[in-house]
C-alpha cells in the first residue's frame, strides 16, 4: 500500500471552503433539522436501532461546536459523548480497537466519539507512535470492524471537518486572545499545525481507505462553522434515514 506523501493535491483540494450560510439561513435550518433529528432518534430509539457519529478533523476544525447541535436535538437519556485522547497504560496493553469496543453504546442509543479509532492512521502514523506496518494493517482492520457494526444493525456516520490554514491560524489566535477560550489552545496544537502536510496526507490516505459504499465519510466544509453546522445535521438525519 503506498502513501501520497509525494503528492502535491489531496482530496481536499477540491473543497469549496468559501460555503456559507447567513445568520437567518442558519437560525431557520438549524431549528429544522434538529426537529427532524429528534423525530428520527425517537423513531430509532423505539426501534432499537444504535447510533454511532465518529469526528475527525483538523484542530480547530469545530468539532465540539458541531456535536453541541446533534445533542442539543437528543433526549439527554439517549445520548453519550465520548471524547478520546491518547490511550492509558491499560488500554495500550490491549490491541488499539480494544477501548472503542468497550465503548459502544447499547441498543436504541447515541454514541458520539469525538476523535476515534481513526487515531490509529492519523496521529499514531505521524507521531511515530504506530509502526509502518502497524498503520497500514489497520486500514483493512478498521474497515473489518465497521462492517461488523454495519451488519448488526448500527448506524455509523462519519465526519471529518476541514478548514484551512489560515482559517485555522485566525481561530488560534482569537483562543489566545479570549480568556473563556484559552484552555482549548495547547503546545500540541502549534505542534500539529508545523506538520499540517503530514497530517493531510495521512488524512487523505484514511479517506481513500476507508470511505466504502457500506460506511462512507461526510467531509464538512467548515471555515464557515454555522455551514458546517447545518451539513453536519443534514447527513446525521440521512444517515439514521436510510436505515430506518
Amino acid at each position: 500500500m503506498e502513501s501520497t506523501s509525494e503528492s502535491t493535491s489531496t482530496v481536499f483540494s477540491s473543497l469549496d471552503l468559501s460555503l456559507q450560510l447567513d445568520k437567518t439561513d442558519y437560525r431557520q435550518q438549524l431549528k429544522e433539522q434538529q426537529a427532524r433529528l429528534s423525530l428520527l432518534q425517537r423513531r430509532a430509539f423505539e426501534k432499537g436501532i444504535t447510533t454511532i457519529a465518529v469526528f475527525e478533523g483538523v484542530d480547530a476544525a469545530g468539532k465540539g461546536g458541531a456535536i453541541r447541535r446533534v445533542i442539543a436535538a437528543l433526549d439527554p437519556h439517549n445520548y453519550q459523548v465520548l471524547p478520546f485522547s491518547a490511550p492509558t497504560d491499560e488500554e495500550r496493553a490491549h490491541h488499539y480497537l480494544w477501548r472503542f469496543w468497550r465503548k459502544l453504546p447499547r441498543a436504541g442509543m447515541v454514541s458520539i466519539f469525538d476523535r476515534s479509532w481513526y487515531g490509529r492512521v492519523l496521529v499514531e502514523r505521524v507521531e511515530g507512535f504506530a509502526s509502518r506496518d502497524e498503520w497500514q494493517r489497520a486500514y483493512v482492520e478498521i474497515n473489518d470492524f465497521e462492517t461488523q457494526l454495519i451488519e448488526h444493525g448500527i448506524v455509523l456516520a462519519k465526519f471529518w471537518m476541514h478548514i484551512d490554514q489560515d482559517e485555522q491560524l485566525r481561530r488560534f489566535n482569537e483562543r489566545a486572545q479570549t480568556p473563556h477560550k484559552q484552555w482549548k489552545l495547547t503546545d500540541e496544537d502549534w505542534r500539529n499545525r508545523q506538520k499540517w502536510k503530514d497530517y493531510e496526507v495521512a488524512a487523505h490516505d484514511m479517506l481513500q481507505y476507508t470511505s466504502t459504499q457500506q460506511s462512507p465519510w461526510n467531509l464538512i466544509e467548515a471555515n464557515d462553522k454555522r455551514y458546517a453546522r447545518i451539513k453536519v445535521l443534514q447527513r446525521m438525519c440521512e444517515c439514521i434515514g436510510r436505515v430506518l
